[in-house]
């Protein structure tokens, strides 16, 4: 069953479209994964589909209701949390204080059971959770912001380039995570440049280009595909 579901989806910045009738599905409990090339609309999408860009035309529907219309603080009561492009941490807050952030909608019990789960998840952020999230290194912020944006309780968890920036080892690190994520039922849309990784742990893939999915299969499926290959592989 889809979880989420985009119908001819039109979006543009100011009058210049960016996503030309983006039609796709994820499926609950799926891991999805987007790849293409920087400036291909991804972020857009992702964007669009938290609610923090308007789309222009088409539909979007989460667990079958039509949230085309519905600001973002709705989609993230929801159950929809996006993980940003490039981190976006509160430099000055602490660790804790960053965590705490990312579940306005939820009870105080619930904070500190997610912020609990969080530090379970990741035990160098109990470690650091007094430091202040700017001294952070770029792993530790990028495990950060993956639990800031589990504090939400999502049911889809849109993350946008997590392994940015990272030494390989913290590529790896963060990959695990989100394959463990997906082991609890956490439904996952992936967009990342590191395809190779992506496709490899993906249920469910599409090639983006210039605003349009031009391809799309299981993740076994695009890693075998000559074009995903020799355009996104290097090989």
């Amino acid at each position: 069953m889809a979880l989420l579901e985009i119908e001819n989806l039109v979006g543009q910045y100011g009058r210049v479209p960016v996503l030309h009738g983006i039609s796709l599905q994820v499926e609950a409990g799926g891991l999805a994964v987007l790849v293409g090339a920087n400036g291909a609309g991804k972020t857009t999408l992702m964007r669009t589909i938290s609610g923090i860009r308007p789309a222009s035309a088409g539909r979007v529907r989460f667990d079958d209701k039509d949230i085309t219309n519905i600001s973002a603080p709705q989609r993230v009561r929801m159950g929809i949390a996006q993980v940003p492009e490039g981190r976006q941490v509160f430099p000055g807050l602490t660790v804790e204080d960053n965590l705490a952030l990312g579940a306005f909608t939820r009870s105080h019990r619930e904070v500190r059971e997610g912020i609990d789960q969080a530090y379970e998840m990741f035990p160098i952020l109990k470690t650091k959770r007094q430091s202040l999230a700017g001294m952070l290194s770029g792993g530790q912020q990028q495990m950060m912001v993956i639990a800031r944006g589990l504090m939400s309780r999502p049911r889809l968890l849109l993350l946008d380039e997590p392994s940015m920036g990272l030494a390989p080892i913290m590529v790896a690190e963060i990959f695990r995570t989100i394959q463990s994520l997906k082991a609890t039922g956490v439904t996952i849309f992936l967009v990342e440049q590191n395809a190779r990784a992506a496709l490899k742990i993906a249920d469910r893939a599409f090639v983006m280009e210039t605003g349009r999915l031009v391809q799309h299969g299981s993740g076994a499926e695009l890693l075998a595909s000559d074009h995903v290959r020799q355009a996104y592989l290097g090989l």
